[in-house]
């Protein structure tokens, strides 16, 4: 009983100190300090050695401007730890009170106990860090370094470098690390991508490409031939990334794989043209099984995308001779898949597809390519207006791929089944959960659903334009194009002025610009533009506007404004980088 009663009052006063600590942020976040002092005052009563509780009580101090008070207990524990990060906190103390001698004496000190003793620099660094105090930072690492040649803090001081401005630094800094450090260079592309990202001017891209450039022509390692290759991928400039590729294959001819990593990445950004120019150069160059499989694969999507009707008959003769030529395996389980789709959706013959997938699942599979094969069957299924039968494939790759993407693309395929269906409370549910996924796509689609249902709910309790919309969704999923136009037509007709009509507009859009009919897409968003100026798709009719005059119509000056609308009145949309990027382009910019 009595180890139990010690037990349940050991519980409590956690808990009650959990409370305590709890009400101490609260009040300090609220910028209540003076209960936020009282609150940390007894919390280092009972952890009299807790440095967070401590600091944040200095902190509640100065807050007050009880600057003397700070100045006691930071001495207190100054004698009692002799740590040197509290050195720092006593300059800033004085710092606050504009004392900046007495501040940089302190500042001084603690530099001096780094050079004594090279260990200190971890929390006297931090320190500084924290109080934006970025060159004393910056000089603490560096005297570490001087008087321990083993510390490397390279990383730490090309980020400082950076908050300081000194860009050209920062640069130097981080490409000598990860020459120095190859194991580091992700963590460093990150930083430099970061900055690029927020790069307004250009100027930060253009220095990093210069250095870049000086590095690949004063040293033969291809380590800065991949750098420089990444750096074009950032800038979505493949043709630049290719040259570079090129340069590292022709002397380290081992594999083609980047180069068909390339290709992809200028695929999901429509440079269709210069991906058909990277596989051709794959094509040519290897004999490599897994490599002409997946150059084939891209090339053939690529065909698919572009076609017409005429066209059709070449591709399924093509693909019938590359899987002759490669033969039914699970090598080029992708060849298979693409078939079965294109026999289904392009041809309107979904009782071949599936008998082209059942042919598949008969092979040796592994459990990622079973999933694959039986999305595709659910694909076909859904085509095929078998709702329940696509939901119980889409299930059963969830139930065995937990967590991985593919599952969570089921997930959004079920999802969107049910939206098919117009079982819009099911399908709100799954898009719901589906809008954090960790897939940026899958999560913005799954928003994008989710407001469409939601919003035209809100407008509409009985969700009839929200079905005659899903119908027309459903269409467009078959590949009819021409009747899915007229079913959106149709709700512009009958729900003009309600809550469906932008998407409705925005949707037409995306119909005509597939179709070719860019005029017609033109119109739609300009409807959007005009009408629909306060609404959720204003940024996406500007920037699809101002894509179809730079590239498709080849009129740069009318994409110009329309970039410019986003940069300075939507900067939280996600086409605001590409649509700075190419504002800057179109003004002028040498500084890309």
């Amino acid at each position: 009983m009595k180890k139990l009663f010690l037990h349940i009052t050991l519980f409590f006063s956690l808990v009650c100190f959990s409370q305590n600590e709890q009400l101490a942020q609260y009040y300090y976040d609220k910028g209540d300090f003076e209960k936020a002092k009282i609150s940390y005052e007894e919390l280092l009563i009972a952890l009299p050695y807790n440095t967070a509780y401590f600091l944040r009580t200095i902190d509640c101090y100065q807050q007050l401007e009880q600057f003397s008070t700070a100045e006691k207990a930071i001495k207190d524990r100054l004698e009692k730890s002799k740590q040197g990060n509290l050195l720092v906190e006593m300059g800033y103390n004085y710092q606050l009170q504009k004392q900046d001698s007495k501040a940089e004496e302190y500042y001084n000190q603690a530099l001096n106990r780094v050079k004594k003793n090279p260990n200190e620099v971890f929390g006297i660094s931090s320190s500084f860090e924290k109080k934006v105090l970025l060159e004393y930072a910056l000089k603490a690492y560096q005297t570490a370094s001087e008087v321990e040649p083993k510390y490397n803090f390279n990383y730490q001081n090309g980020l400082l470098y950076g908050q300081l401005g000194n860009t050209e630094m920062m640069i130097s800094t981080f490409l000598d690390e990860s020459y120095a450090n190859p194991q580091n260079s992700i963590m460093i592309q990150n930083q430099l991508s970061r900055f690029m990202s927020d790069d307004t001017d250009g100027n930060f891209s253009e220095m990093l490409r210069k250095g870049l450039i000086v590095r690949v022509q004063k040293s033969q390692d291809l380590f800065w031939n991949r750098f420089l290759s990444w750096f074009y991928v950032q800038q979505k400039e493949f043709s630049k990334a290719f040259i570079q590729e090129k340069a590292i294959y022709k002397r380290n001819p081992e594999s083609l794989s980047n180069l068909v990593n390339l290709a992809h990445l200028a695929v999901e950004e429509d440079d269709q043209e210069m991906a058909v120019e990277i596989l051709g150069f794959v094509l040519e160059n290897t004999k490599d099984l897994e490599l002409l499989i997946q150059a084939h694969t891209y090339l053939i999507n690529i065909k698919i995308d572009k076609a017409q009707e005429k066209d059709f008959a070449a591709i399924k003769e093509e693909l019938s001779a590359l899987l002759a030529e490669y033969e039914i395996s699970p090598f080029t389980l992708s060849l298979q898949l693409i078939q079965a789709h294109f026999v289904a959706f392009n041809l309107k013959n979904p009782e071949e597809g599936r008998a082209i997938i059942k042919k598949t699942l008969d092979l040796q599979l592994n459990d990622f390519q079973v999933a694959q094969a039986k999305m595709e069957l659910a694909d076909i299924l859904l085509f095929e207006e078998k709702f329940n039968q696509a939901l119980i494939y889409y299930s059963q790759i969830e139930m065995n791929l937990k967590n991985d993407v593919l599952a969570h693309e089921a997930t959004l395929k079920a999802a969107k089944t049910s939206y098919f269906k117009t079982d819009f409370v099911w399908a709100l549910k799954q898009f719901k959960e589906l809008k954090s996924a960790s897939t940026q796509l899958i999560a913005n689609d799954a928003l994008e659903y989710f407001l469409l249902i939601n919003d035209n709910t809100v407008a509409d309790s009985t969700q009839t334009a929200l079905a005659a919309f899903a119908k027309g969704d459903y269409l467009l999923y078959q590949n009819r194009n021409k009747e899915a136009i007229a079913q959106f037509q149709s709700i512009l007709q009958k729900y003009k002025g309600q809550e469906i009509e932008a998407v409705t507009l925005l949707r037409l859009g995306k119909v005509y610009e597939k179709t070719g009919d860019f005029n017609l897409a033109l119109s739609q968003y300009q409807e959007i533009i005009d009408h629909h100026s306060d609404g959720i798709y204003i940024d996406e009719a500007l920037f699809f506007s101002a894509e179809i005059f730079n590239k498709k119509l080849a009129t740069p000056e009318k994409a110009k404004p329309l970039y410019e609308k986003i940069i300075f009145n939507h900067q939280d949309s996600i086409y605001f980088v590409e649509a700075r990027k190419s504002f800057r382009k179109l003004r002028g910019d040498t500084n890309l």
